[in-house]
């Protein structure tokens, strides 16, 4: 079983790299480190990145999740071949434009591109952005999937995740003890949905969403109380069709919980998704 430790990075591809590095500091709040060619580095706590921007084809989207030890990313690398999943080992070069010290990239069965790396770097300096939005962390995606059992069946087999809800077919899938890290919505492509960053508040998220409003950023469902996680959150639409959520107070599922936790079936409707009665566009989170 792949043991995933954590979620590192997205690389999202953008054919307007300029307006996309301007939206990232001036309205998502994150904080720029480096730009190396086409490729430019952005902060949102103590992750050497958590974005990075580059020049391509905006349905180019990479996730990345961390491993422990090189015998884990060799393993790793060993059962999707067994699996006759195709595997690439990262160069040298790659694995320092990554900042990591190695890493192997291959698809879900979706097709989602994903990075596992090994040793990723950390900031020795404080994360400090240009506008405050409260960010203190990348906390999780939305994937997309074009069969919800299948993938789940994956995540939760070839890898070690675990189902903490449903919202419809729709998975919630943690792999340590936040409610959730990766979330897998029913889609006819793959690629990223969302993705998402902790705030340090509600009051957070109260600012950002005035602040959002008044700047025109289409608000793309909330605030609201997500009734699975019973984090507050918001999400507002960023460059190349990407939705970006904000979130405070996610449920964390403990150790002493994790033996006896059963998830809970919700329904793929605005009640499944909102306890406070904020109404999904629910083709965003299906198509």
């Amino acid at each position: 079983m792949i043991n995933l430790h954590d979620i590192r990075y997205v690389r999202l591809a953008t054919d307007d790299l300029q307006s996309t590095v301007k939206y990232a500091q001036e309205i998502l709040g994150l904080q720029q480190v480096r730009r190396e060619g086409p490729f430019v580095y952005f902060r949102s706590d103590n992750r050497d990145h958590s974005v990075c921007y580059y020049e391509g084809n905006p349905a180019e989207h990479v996730v990345a999740f961390e491993v422990t030890t090189a015998e884990e990313l060799d393993g790793a690398a060993a059962q999707l071949e067994a699996m006759r999943t195709p595997v690439k080992r990262g160069s040298r070069d790659e694995s320092e434009m990554r900042r990591v010290e190695d890493f192997i990239t291959f698809a879900d069965p979706t097709g989602n591109k994903i990075d596992l790396v090994l040793r990723p770097h950390e900031s020795s300096r404080r994360y400090h952005a240009s506008r405050d939005a409260g960010i203190e962390s990348f906390s999780h995606v939305g994937l997309r999937t074009t069969n919800a059992a299948r993938d789940e069946e994956f995540w939760t087999t070839v890898c070690n995740a675990r189902v903490s809800d449903r919202i419809g077919d729709a998975p919630l899938l943690r792999i340590d003890e936040v409610h959730h890290k990766i979330a897998l919505f029913p889609s006819d492509h793959a690629g990223v949905q969302h993705v998402n960053f902790q705030v340090n508040s509600i009051d957070d998220l109260m600012r950002s969403y005035y602040f959002l409003v008044e700047r025109g950023v289409p608000i793309r469902f909330g605030p609201g109380r997500h009734p699975t996680s019973g984090a507050a959150f918001l999400y507002f639409a960023g460059p190349d069709g990407m939705i970006y959520e904000y979130s405070t107070g996610v449920r964390l599922i403990t150790a002493d919980e994790e033996r006896d936790y059963k998830p809970r079936q919700f329904p793929f409707g605005p009640t499944g998704f909102c306890m406070w009665g904020a109404k999904p566009n629910i083709e965003e989170f299906s198509v």
